[in-house]
């Protein structure tokens, strides 16, 4: 708790000048996951932008690891104390915030989950997230599609998030097995599905190195894998370079999800066959906005008609476009990527 509270400590000091500079405006706090991932990094700038927009204050934070939920914790308290109208997060654990959620929402403030929804997802007045569901259900469609007849025979390796099987885990891992046409046990648990074509899964904490240890794993589970899903583009670049070590790169299809710039060119490069791109920086701009609303005597945001939350979006990225799946290029894709 000490490290955590230090930090968090630590960025009000260095937020300290603007602070004073802006005291009379709204409050809006940013909190995501961590500070270095450039998903999140790409956040934050859609934050900054948009408050600028808005006329209102952030103040922002962050874990000090990805997993650190102290740190979250602290950061609300934070804004709970210094009269914040609204505050956005991506939870670093979506059950074990929810206690301090309902304390800040419980002094007013406007609370928004970003990317990843709060469990139970109505913990938050609002989320803004990728339809992390469709995300994987396009990549595995995509799959399905460019192998054809092969697809009946493919030996399936997954690369997940976490143990944990938080929402954004379990929602992209369930939707690529629909894609690719696998019959799913219970849609909202990992690992229950009967079909042979899944060698298995394992965790990769979302990182390049989790990747290659996992995909090292599978590999010795069954040398013959095919199809490759990852969690995100890091955990498939790592998948990546432990087929090559073994001579694979070239007979293994590997898809993904983030959208992000490194990936993007990973795609370009034959080494990602397609991935999912979502909008980080549409996540924040749309959440510092509903904020201004609120504070300014207006209502709370309205999630999508049909869905538990406001969809900003996903588009399929492959250089090999599959018929039927509606996706774009990666020249296109670099243009609008983040990170």
């Amino acid at each position: 708790m000490r490290q955590s509270l230090g930090l968090s400590a630590a960025l009000v000091l260095a937020l300290g000048a603007t602070s004073a500079f802006a005291a009379d405006k709204p409050i809006v706090g940013l909190i995501t996951k961590t500070n270095t991932n450039p998903f999140f990094v790409k956040m934050k700038a859609g934050a900054e932008e948009a408050a600028k927009a808005s006329d209102l204050e952030l103040r922002s934070f962050a874990g000090k690891v990805d997993g650190d939920n102290e740190g979250q914790v602290a950061a609300i308290e934070s804004l709970i104390a210094a009269g914040a109208k609204g505050i956005l997060i991506t939870p670093n654990d979506s059950r074990a915030i929810v206690p301090a959620i309902a304390k800040a929402r419980a002094a007013g403030v406007l609370v928004i989950a970003l990317d990843t929804p709060l469990d139970p997802p109505n913990a938050a007045d609002a989320t803004f997230a990728t339809d992390n569901f469709a995300a994987g259900e396009l990549i595995g469609q995509w799959a399905a599609k460019t192998l054809g007849p092969k697809a009946a025979s493919a030996k399936i390796a997954l690369l997940d998030l976490s143990v944990n099987q938080v929402s954004v885990d379990v929602g992209r891992d369930q939707g690529f097995l629909k894609g690719f046409g696998i019959d799913l046990g219970d849609p909202k648990k990992i690992g229950d599905e009967k079909d042979a074509r899944i060698v298995g899964h394992d965790v990769t904490a979302g990182s390049e190195e989790g990747g290659r240890k996992a995909m090292e794993n599978l590999l010795q589970k069954d040398p013959g894998i095919t199809v490759v899903y990852t969690i995100n583009e890091p955990a498939a670049a790592g998948a990546y370079e432990a087929l090559k070590s073994v001579g694979r790169d070239k007979d293994v299809m590997i898809v993904s999800v983030d959208g992000g710039c490194p990936g993007v060119r990973n795609v370009k490069d034959g080494v990602i066959g397609a991935t999912s791109m979502q909008f980080p920086l549409l996540m924040a701009s749309k959440g510092v906005e509903a904020v201004k609303i609120f504070a300014t005597g207006g209502g709370k945001p309205k999630p999508t008609p049909g869905l538990d939350f406001f969809n900003t979006g996903v588009e399929l990225i492959t250089d090999k476009p599959a018929a039927g799946v509606t996706s774009i290029d990666s020249a296109a894709a670099l243009k609008k990527c983040w990170g």
